[in-house]
């Protein structure tokens, strides 16, 4: 159902903290808009995927219009990895919006017609390529547009974050072909080219944001360079962030930490999601919980598994809170 110019309006002019150039798209385009909203829960759970096993989850904070709060405030690694998965995710929800046939300005992508070569041959575009080219552009006018404002540090950071998102995206693209022909042989061939799945580009993000390289601005002001000179000048590709994080160990409304305090540890880690890392060294409390799983399952020919339902007895380790459990203030 297409959004009425009066709908539109109220819309747009409800969502908080958008500038004048990204109300000005909102009003023009408001169902590519309704598909980034929709977007929003995807990159939002993938970012949540990622960090999972992190003192710092991705999380939320209610009634709060940035949706991370103050951790983006800190240009830090987090930030990072926020600015370029989200951009990625507009991307990808305005691409897959485009090739659904859900938007008046965009379809499948023009451009790839006729006939065409790869390795295996000669093929025919066919189907429904993923207009990813038209995702990028509006992505880059919309997301770039709060930056543009003011060239200083911080929005130099999010601009290279951004398109470094947008990027990752692009690369997972992957041609998809099916076979025409006699027993269906491979005489014939029509292709299309599709994007992966955002996981993907959600796996590809982590690794960047473990590599993650700390600059400074150059002397005049216009990019990068190194904080470490040890270390290799970033690409378009790589995440960069100026400041260290937070331990993310107790609640700080500065830092925008929610703590680790009730999060649950793995006893038999040795890695991020230990109870020693994730409880900071607080110590942890153990509780027994019963839930309900399946069990000896055989299976009856055909075809189907039939299995009984049982009561698994199991130990849950979640981490200690501080012996001052309020919001840490500074001094």
């Amino acid at each position: 159902m297409r959004a009425t110019g009066g709908s539109s309006r109220v819309m747009c002019d409800n969502v908080p903290g958008l500038v004048s150039r990204q109300r000005q798209l909102c009003h023009r385009h408001p169902d590519v808009m309704r598909a980034v909203g929709l977007g929003v829960a995807e990159w939002t759970a993938e970012c949540q995927h990622q960090f999972r096993q992190h003192r710092w989850n991705c999380n939320t904070l209610d009634r709060d219009h940035s949706l991370f709060g103050r951790v983006l405030l800190r240009s830090s690694r987090e930030s990072a990895f926020v600015y370029a998965i989200s951009s990625a995710g507009v991307v990808f929800a305005i691409t897959r919006a485009c090739s659904q046939g859900e938007l008046k300005s965009c379809s499948c992508d023009p451009k790839k017609k006729g006939t065409a070569k790869d390795s295996k041959g000669t093929f025919d575009w066919g189907g429904c390529s993923d207009n990813i080219d038209y995702g990028i552009k509006f992505a880059r006018a919309f997301v770039d547009a709060k930056e543009r404002k003011g060239k200083d540090a911080r929005a130099l950071m999010n601009l290279h974050n951004n398109r470094a998102g947008r990027k990752a995206v692009k690369r997972f693209l992957k041609q998809e072909c099916k076979c025409h022909g006699v027993s269906g042989s491979c005489t014939l061939r029509t292709c299309w080219l599709a994007m992966a799945d955002f996981r993907k580009t959600g796996d590809y993000l982590w690794k960047k944001y473990n590599g993650a390289i700390q600059v400074v601005m150059n002397q005049d002001g216009t990019g990068f360079t190194v904080a470490n000179k040890r270390f290799k000048k970033p690409t378009k590709n790589d995440l960069v962030y100026f400041e260290n994080s937070p331990d993310y160990c107790i609640r700080d409304r500065e830092a925008g930490s929610l703590g680790t305090a009730g999060r649950v540890c793995n006893l038999t880690s040795r890695g991020m999601d230990s109870c020693e890392v994730m409880c900071c060294g607080r110590g942890y409390d153990t509780s027994r919980v019963t839930r309900m799983t399946k069990c000896e399952c055989k299976f009856h020919w055909c075809c189907a598994v039939r299995c009984q339902d049982c009561l698994e007895a199991l130990d849950v380790h979640t981490c200690k809170a501080p012996k001052n459990a309020d919001w840490a203030t500074s001094t």
